[in-house]
C-alpha cells in the first residue's frame, strides 16, 4: 500500500484488492465511507462491490455528478482495469476530497483474485 499526503491534508492510497476486500469489510458500515464505481451502469450490474454507488465516468457530468459529492468522507474508487479509477482519482484531488483510496488493478484483479462480486 502506498500513501501520500500533501499540502492540502489529503489522503491518497493506491491499495491492491486483498487489502482493499479487508478495507471494505474494516469500513463498510461507517455512513462515511463509499465504495465509488466509475464503471458503465452495463459493467456495473454485471458484478461490483456490494454497496457500491456506480457514477458512470463516460457521462457529460461525471465531473458535476463528483463535485456533488462529500468531499469530507472516504472514497475507496474502483473502475475495470485501472484508467478511469486513476483519472478519476485526479479529479478528486483536484476538487479537494481528503481521503481517496484506489484499487490496483481494478474489478479486474479483484475478479482474478475470487473476492466477493453482487449484482443487487
Amino acid at each position: 500500500m502506498s500513501e501520500l499526503e500533501n499540502e492540502l491534508d489529503q489522503v491518497i492510497v493506491n491499495i491492491g484488492p486483498q487489502d482493499a476486500f479487508t478495507f471494505v469489510k474494516e469500513n463498510f458500515e461507517d455512513p462515511n465511507f463509499v465504495i465509488l464505481d466509475v464503471r458503465t451502469p452495463k459493467e456495473f450490474s454485471n458484478g461490483h462491490i456490494e454497496g457500491a454507488v456506480n457514477l458512470d465516468f463516460y457521462s457529460e457530468d461525471f465531473r458535476e455528478q463528483l463535485e456533488k459529492q462529500d468531499r469530507e468522507k472516504k472514497y475507496l474508487i474502483c473502475c475495470g482495469s485501472g484508467v478511469r479509477g486513476v483519472k478519476t482519482l485526479g479529479i478528486m484531488q483536484d476538487l479537494g476530497f481528503t481521503n481517496i483510496f484506489n484499487i490496483l488493478g481494478e474489478i479486474t484483479m479483484w475478479k482474478a483474485m475470487d473476492l466477493p462480486l453482487t449484482e443487487k
